[in-house]
């Protein structure tokens, strides 16, 4: 680059093009922006092509795998049922090809300019893309960054390999394992569990600490994988893993306990996520960032630098999609000069595990350290439509404050639990009590149901529990 080279003048350039940079920069370009996106690989980021789209074709099709003896109870003559996993890659390989193309279809709807390359901070006011040999100066009004997270290796690996698995190549494996380690307890983990075991694989979940749920869903959960025949070790941490011929062998220990070692065909651990700054520029700028690499922001996701915005991964809090989304479309739109703020507090946490597994708000625990509280628990055995579909596993418990019965927290275990997640966050968004969800008309027969008579529960009116299981209660 020459000193001095003219640059090229956009009002808002985006730096990644994952669901935090996407969406800010189709929600900026409503607004009336001029937008420059900026993206080194694919767009869609990590969340469509190697991690929320791919996990998910995997646990859709374990679902349904899992369900195929009900509805062979029903009558559905299917014969014997077995996974192709080449054609499972197929299928997700398909799918991704056609939600990148849409992605890129929307920008180019919206006028969103897309340049391929690697973008990096020259000032507070520029930034150069490199792709290749060439390299162009861009100067803006606003700056997005929305550059993901970076995986580092846990240090008890020496290397990935083809039986040592990370979050990605898990979901790349050609067959079916017979055995399967997993170590960590976030919902990548999980679901990897829970798919593999109702494939078939014999799974041993090392959990790091306990369960992340409220105690009642951790209970049922742990109950539901053991039912799958999933083993379950809490406590322990690994120390050594090692890889041979015939497998892996995986050394752990726990304090106070005696050390285990693990022989299995394939062990998979996720990498830890520290954000992606790399080469992006923001020490120059002297841009404050938290002891783990990550991007300090305030409520309306401004960096320390005046004009800058981060959101997603790149930045502390959870990682997830629905994080990064929301954040893009207050980062847009506080670019464009409109007011707009982010609030964590009701960021709902969902996994799709067998069955899935949805939450939002205080656990139990949470909330009585703050409020005088009561609480419900609904199971879904009790639920009609659940037990149609073969579905009873579960539960539904609800936890309110007992002076205003404003609901304070929302957690389900069971079919149905991703969709009634969103009902959920609508109706506590609106400070709702419980006879804020009692009232409405529920379909039926629908597990949806089992949240309305949760509800109704707080106050001993639920028609499907007995009166012993449902009296009001205070911690």
């Amino acid at each position: 680059m020459v000193v001095g080279e003219l640059a090229e003048e956009r009002e808002l350039v985006i730096i990644g093009g994952g669901p935090g940079g996407y969406h800010a920069a189709i929600r900026a370009a409503q607004l009336g922006l001029s937008v420059l996106l900026v993206e080194k690989e694919n767009m869609g980021g990590v969340c469509l092509n190697k991690g929320c789209i791919p996990s998910k074709v995997f646990t859709q099709l374990a679902r349904k795998h899992k369900e195929m003896s009900h509805y062979q109870k029903m009558g559905l003559d299917s014969g014997d049922v077995s996974v192709n996993l080449s054609k499972l890659h197929d299928y997700k390989n398909s799918l991704i090809a056609q939600l990148k193309k849409g992605v890129s279809s929307l920008c180019e709807a919206n006028k969103v300019e897309i340049v391929k390359g690697t973008a990096s901070f020259l000032s507070q006011n520029k930034i150069g893309v490199e792709n290749g040999h060439s390299f162009t100066v861009y100067s803006f009004q606003s700056a997005i960054i929305s550059t993901g997270a970076k995986r580092e290796q846990p240090s008890f690996i020496p290397a990935y390999s083809s039986r040592i698995l990370d979050e990605f190549s898990i979901y790349e494996l050609s067959n079916l394992p017979d055995e399967l380690a997993i170590y960590g307890n976030s919902y990548i983990e999980l679901e990897a569990a829970s798919s593999f075991a109702a494939f078939g694989t014999k799974v041993t979940l090392v959990l790091d600490g306990e369960l992340p749920f409220d105690e009642s869903i951790n209970k049922e959960l742990a109950r539901v994988l053991k039912k799958m025949k999933v083993k379950l070790l809490s406590g322990f941490t690994p120390v050594e893993v090692l890889e041979s011929q015939a497998g892996v062998s995986v050394s752990l220990e726990k304090e106070g306990s005696d050390s285990v070692t693990l022989e299995t065909s394939y062990f998979f651990s996720a990498r830890k996520l520290k954000g992606n700054l790399d080469g992006l520029g923001v020490d120059r700028l002297k841009m404050s960032l938290t002891e783990d690499h990550f991007i300090e922001i305030d409520e309306t996701c401004r960096t320390s630098i005046p004009g800058i915005y981060a959101v997603g991964d790149a930045v502390n809090g959870s990682p997830l999609a629905v994080k990064a989304i929301r954040q893009g479309k207050v980062a847009g739109e506080n670019a464009a000069g409109l007011p707009s703020e982010y609030d964590g507090m009701l960021l709902p946490d969902v996994v799709q595990t067998i069955p899935p597994v949805a939450s939002i708000g205080l656990t139990e625990k949470e909330a009585a350290e703050e409020h005088d509280i009561s609480v419900s628990t609904y199971p879904m055995g009790g639920n009609g439509f659940a037990q149609l579909i073969g579905e009873k596993e579960g539960l539904i418990k609800v936890v309110s404050d007992s002076s205003s019965d404003l609901i304070l927290g929302i957690h389900m275990i069971g079919s149905g639990a991703v969709e009634m997640i969103s009902g959920a966050a609508v109706g506590m968004e609106m400070a709702g009590r419980d006879e804020d969800f009692s009232y409405p008309y529920y379909p039926h027969p629908n597990t949806s149901e089992s949240l309305q008579e949760a509800m109704e529960a707080l106050k001993g009116k639920a028609v499907h529990l007995p009166p012993v299981k449902q009296k009001e209660y205070s911690v």
